[in-house]
């Protein structure tokens, strides 16, 4: 069935398959399009891939850590964020690089030999101090002839398994930081508490330090008394230990006398007159003996006096003690050679010759006593040499003990003030690790395991990552198709009727003529890619019936544009059209276009066509309208120079 429709660039009327050919294509190519790329996440198990283990696990702390295993299994059962329901194979380096070769594999993931050491590395550079961290990489590769979305898929798949990964070690990481916080605070207040005690024994100890110095000059000033105590002493013990010598002297003459008298007196049977000389003599001798003895004694007691509180520490005196025990038997042996001095000067006069013999009996013992006297007394002379020679070294020991008294009552003061300085210092050290101790943060064991989880993954999105190609994929489509069906309307039908020039209608009226069939087609159109759309995209209700309006008048629009641009520009309108169909696509694809190429497609009919089918948009529609409205009027100015003409064009069409 033939139209009242002139074909562009031929006199064969326009059938009706035509107009359904023409009115089909945008709806088949939009179908195409929205078939192929809507949502292709939810048909990855079309694709296959191949995962390489090359990891070698490492060991921290005696826990098997293979964390390319762990990774291999993330990229199989998916994540939180996007599930992975390609087919996964888990291969080697020979059979992924054939299978990629031959199309087996689409992508192949590899993990490296050193994955696990390398993600590892920054925890163990912070429990050790030192160390290089490295980050982990996987590699992602793709057959040079892989299609275009192929490397998008797999590349954000395991980049979104990587990065949980990445954040599972992050948590642990900062967890262990968080809780080594805790650790640090409870052990600089634990610090603190003991620079606080040792500031309390230093204080105590620079108070004691500062009685020192009084006790030190006491002892001072007490040893030096006893060094002058000790010299009297000294001096004391050498005149007793002279008397003693002259005592001992005179008890071995004594001993001597008698025992000669009591010889001679033998030998002659009679007393002669020198034996009652001698006896008179010892008489005297065991007389002052005695005196001598006493006074002895009396010194031995005043010099014990003196040593009252020192009876056991004191050598010296502890010596005087025990000489002065044996006092009382020298005194006894002196009283009795006194007494048998006595009683021989006594008898002598009555003796007689048997009476002689007795008398020289006697007197060879009491010559022998005198001697065993002497004896004595000479061994007590050595004793009191010896005591006078303590005494002496007593005293310069003394005088010695003054001096270290007094240099340790110097150095006591010093220590005191270091003591206190000590005190001052460790008081400041506890306030300042006090202070530290509150400054660390602490956590329980949950509140670390949640902030890591937060500081490992601080940022998060609500954005949907189900489809690649986000929400304004098929907005975009329709938009694009409409315009391509709008050009494929004038590519078969004229912008205006070849009779123009003859004609009777008005310019307006010719514009019209060959507008409407473009337009009734341009709305049917938007309706056909509205419907496809629907059974890809289930919008609700209001959705699609704001989505197919705007697809109607969009349709329109376009026609009434194509229809100008090829009014005015004829063949190479056509081909301006295309290129506006191709900006239309390239901006709209993504945001990083040059800045020109995105000033041009934001003033294209196409993009507040692109807007309105995004959201419902008034604003859009009334731009489309605008754009359907001028066109007509670009159009009609055409038709009416094209019926103007020269007297030389029209004998040439004659």
């Amino acid at each position: 069935m033939n139209l009242p429709i002139e074909r562009a660039r031929s006199r064969k009327p326009v059938t009706v398959l035509t107009i359904i050919g023409v009115l089909l294509l945008p709806a088949i190519i939009g179908g195409i399009l929205v078939s192929a790329l809507q949502n292709p996440t939810e048909r990855l198990e079309t694709m296959t891939a191949a995962i390489v283990n090359l990891d070698e696990p490492v060991t921290i702390d005696d826990q098997y850590t293979p964390l390319g295993r762990q990774l291999a299994a993330g990229l199989v059962e998916g994540s939180d964020e996007l599930d992975s329901n390609l087919t996964w194979v888990i291969s080697n380096e020979s059979d992924a690089a054939d299978g990629l070769a031959d199309g087996t594999y689409q992508a192949v993931i590899t993990i490296p030999e050193e994955f696990s050491a390398a993600a590892t590395s920054a925890g163990q550079t912070i429990a050790d101090g030192s160390g290089t961290p490295q980050k982990a990489t996987i590699e992602v590769t793709t057959p040079d002839d892989g299609l275009i979305a192929d490397d998008l898929i797999t590349s954000q798949i395991a980049a979104v398994a990587a990065n949980s990964l990445g954040t599972m070690l992050s948590e642990a990481t900062t967890e262990n930081i968080l809780v080594g916080f805790t650790t640090i605070g409870d052990q600089i207040g634990e610090a603190a508490s003991g620079a606080s005690e040792l500031a309390r024994g230093a204080r105590s100890a620079a108070d004691g330090a500062a009685e020192i110095p009084d006790g030190a000059s006491q002892l001072a000033d007490g040893a030096a008394q006893l060094g002058s105590g000790a010299s009297d002493l000294a001096s004391g013990l050498g005149t007793i230990a002279s008397g003693t010598w002259d005592a001992a002297d005179g008890a071995d003459a004594l001993g001597y006398g008698l025992t000669s008298g009591a010889a001679a007196l033998e030998a002659s049977g009679l007393v002669p007159d020198q034996l009652f000389t001698a006896a008179n003599g010892a008489q005297q001798a065991t007389a002052g003996l005695q005196g001598g003895i006493d006074d002895l004694a009396g010194g031995m007691n005043a010099l014990l006096a003196a040593c009252v509180g020192r009876e056991d520490t004191d050598p010296v005196c502890i010596g005087l003690a025990e000489m002065a025990a044996g006092m009382p038997q020298l005194q006894a042996a002196a009283s009795g050679a006194s007494q048998a001095a006595a009683g021989t000067a006594t008898g002598l006069g009555a003796l007689n010759t048997e009476a002689t013999r007795t008398i020289a009996g006697q007197l060879r013992e009491a010559g022998s006593g005198a001697t065993t006297l002497a004896g004595g007394l000479a061994q007590l002379a050595d004793g009191v040499d010896q005591s006078a020679e303590g005494a002496s070294a007593l005293s310069s020991g003394a005088g010695s003990l003054s001096e270290g008294a007094t240099a340790l009552a110097d150095g006591a003061g010093e220590l005191a003030t270091g003591l206190d300085t000590l005190a001052t210092g460790t008081g400041d050290l506890a306030g300042g690790l006090r202070t530290a101790s509150e400054q660390l943060p602490s956590f329980s064991d949950q509140e670390s395991t949640s902030l890591a989880s937060v500081i490992a993954d601080p940022v998060t999105s609500n954005a949907e990552t189900s489809s690649i190609f986000g929400p304004t994929a098929i907005p975009l489509l329709a938009a694009v198709v409409l315009w391509f069906g709008g050009l494929a309307s004038f590519l078969v039908m004229r912008a205006h009727t070849a009779r123009t020039l003859t004609s009777r209608r008005s310019s307006a009226g010719l514009a019209l003529r060959a507008f409407w069939p473009a337009a009734a087609i341009g709305a049917g159109q938007g309706v056909l890619v509205s419907l496809i759309v629907q059974i890809a995209a289930s919008y609700d209700a209001a959705t699609w019936w704001a989505f197919a309006g705007t697809a109607v008048v969009a349709g329109i629009a376009f026609a009434a544009v194509n229809q100008a641009l090829v009014a005015v520009f004829g063949g190479v309108g056509r081909w301006i059209s295309a290129l506006v169909g191709v900006v239309a696509v390239a901006t709209g694809l993504i945001s990083t276009v040059p800045g020109w190429l995105a000033s041009i497609g934001s003033s294209l009919p196409t993009a507040p066509a692109f807007t309105g089918l995004i959201a419902a948009n008034g604003g859009a529609v009334a731009a489309l309208v605008v754009w359907g409205v001028l066109s007509l009027i670009v159009t009609t100015v055409a038709v009416a120079l094209r019926r103007t003409t020269s007297p030389k064009a029209v004998l040439a069409t004659a």
